[in-house]
């Protein structure tokens, strides 16, 4: 099946038509794993996928990481739903790339549009090989090096505080420690350097003095989100999204 792949950005994101995701062959699914490496985020309109097809698409990808928050399909449970009736607003209108409160935080995203507001409810990446790259040089070497501290209860409390969540903080910490991961990562695949902190779930560069390190993420939380990294998508029904959390994060 030959992919028809527009760019929607000059370095971030890319339409796939030409396939049906439910009926992919491996050689689709390697098609589409490399263009997900060059892209970062692929939007494929009009698959309409039911959760058990979404499943099928996910396991070809890799081991499936269910989101430990956030209601689940009453059909199967690792899906979670991101409820547009009655929203909870857990923390995704903010930077962040999903769940890297985990030792190994998942490769990538699977999201699919089901019902969607009358208005807003758009979905923006920000590419950070991009935001790595533009920082000034001495800004680069200084990270080179460092780790940061990821700890899921730092949305979560956000969240609670706010009363968009009922989750028992002291449990999640007990169940979800804090991990501790590279301020830059090389992306395994591509080779390429890309910042990994995020506004979400990062809550200490380790080596830094607690002033210096909330400057610093302070700085390079203004600087993931200048436009010049993003790319914007206004959704409609039945369309799947694919994106690379070791290189993007994404605000919705």
């Amino acid at each position: 099946m030959t992919l028809t792949i527009t760019p929607l950005t000059a370095n971030t994101g890319a339409l796939v038509e030409g396939l049906s995701l439910k009926d992919a062959t491996p050689a689709d699914i390697a098609e589409v794993e490399a263009a997900v490496h060059e892209h970062l985020v692929l939007l494929f309109p009009g698959q309409d996928l039911e959760p058990a097809d979404q499943m099928r698409v996910a396991e070809q990808f890799g081991t499936i990481d269910v989101a430990p928050f956030g209601p689940k399909h009453p059909d199967v449970a690792e899906l979670t739903v991101l409820d547009q009736r009655s929203p909870k607003g857990e923390g995704a209108d903010a930077w962040h790339s999903d769940n890297t409160f985990l030792a190994e935080p998942p490769k990538y995203t699977l999201l699919q549009a089901v019902l969607l507001p009358e208005s807003g409810g758009d979905t923006c990446w920000a590419n950070m090989y991009q935001a790595y790259e533009a920082l000034s040089r001495p800004m680069r070497e200084m990270l080179e090096g460092l780790t940061a501290t990821h700890d899921l209860t730092k949305m979560l409390a956000r969240a609670v505080a706010m009363g968009n969540s009922d989750a028992d903080l002291a449990t999640m910490r007990a169940r979800y420690p804090a991990q501790h991961h590279p301020v830059v990562r090389t992306h395994p695949v591509t080779g390429r350097r890309a910042l990994f902190v995020n506004g979400n779930f990062t809550t200490q560069i380790d080596e830094l003095t607690e002033l210096e390190s909330q400057r610093v993420l302070s700085m390079l939380a203004e600087h993931v989100a200048l436009p010049d990294f993003q790319c914007r998508y206004r959704w409609q029904p039945g369309t799947f999204a694919m994106w690379d959390n070791r290189c993007l994060q994404h605000y919705a």
